[in-house]
């Protein structure tokens, strides 16, 4: 594998023109990194997602996961790069092969999906929600643990802390146990990533785990928590209201201005203690 690309680069140079007191200065700085990155299946283009180079083998596992095109990492074969090409596109391409005997199949239309894309390539709401099973399971998780959380988060953040436009998404374990991080510029691709790290290691679904966001808690991002088994999806900022009736008809719970000591259950009060 090649470390440089999979390692990616979260931030890129920019000169800016800084303004302030009344005067203004050319200055260094930098930017989030955003480029395109074309998942195929075999040899047939899935879907180009805009994201932040790094984890993109992870993106890729986590995407054909949430997404239900695969219901288990066993079904995934073999997925790296495109072998290096003189075109500088193929840089930015994940081969994914199907295991033995098994078939991924590409929706009848392709798709394509920006970094701060809500329902992308759906043809409807009520498709996507058919096909997430409603959420049980055993995991409780104190509301002194969910506060601890976004501290936790944010120590890890290093591209947000050296950009400021970076999302993040974190899996924690019901004792406030950081399992994994992941940042992209698209808060749905820094679930992806999560989830396919944590799925390319044996653990999925993921009925035991927390989910924590530095953003938003769209639609998407429940619908993405709830296809991996994730019980509990917490954020440090506003859901959505289609995330609060899909996390109530999923059986989900959804806690949202997560900040200090107190925050907003939305639904699945009964998992917090």
């Amino acid at each position: 594998m090649d470390k440089a690309r999979e390692g990616g680069g979260a931030a890129a140079p920019v000169t800016v023109i800084r303004c302030g007191g009344g005067e203004r200065a050319a200055a260094a700085d930098v930017v989030a990194v955003e480029e395109p990155l074309e998942i195929r299946v075999g040899g047939e283009r899935l879907v180009v997602l805009m994201r932040t180079p790094g984890h993109d083998i992870e993106l890729a596992a986590g995407f054909l996961l949430t997404e239900g095109l695969v219901e288990s990492p066993a079904q995934i074969g073999a997925i790296g790069f495109c072998p290096d090409e003189p075109e500088p596109d193929l840089r930015n391409v994940v081969v994914v092969h199907p295991a033995s005997g098994c078939v991924i199949t590409p929706p009848e239309r392709r798709f394509y999906a920006a970094s701060a894309c809500g329902v992308c390539g759906k043809t409807s709401i009520r498709a996507v929600s058919l096909a997430v099973r409603p959420l049980a399971g055993a995991l409780t998780v104190a509301g002194r643990v969910l506060t601890s959380l976004p501290p936790a988060l944010r120590a890890v953040q290093e591209g947000f802390q050296a950009t400021g436009g970076l999302h993040a998404a974190g899996l924690f374990d019901a004792e406030g146990r950081l399992a994994c991080a992941r940042e992209d510029v698209g808060r749905h691709n820094a679930v992806d990533k999560v989830v396919g790290a944590m799925a390319l290691k044996g653990h999925f679904p993921l009925p035991d785990r927390v989910l924590l966001l530095s953003g938003r808690a769209s639609f998407e991002v429940c619908q993405k928590a709830a296809m991996a088994g994730i019980p509990v999806v917490a954020s440090i900022s506003a859901p959505s209201s289609l995330a609060v009736a899909l996390s109530a008809d999923l059986g989900l719970t959804l806690v949202g201005f997560l900040r200090g000591d107190t925050c907003n259950i939305y639904a699945g009060a009964d998992r917090v203690l």
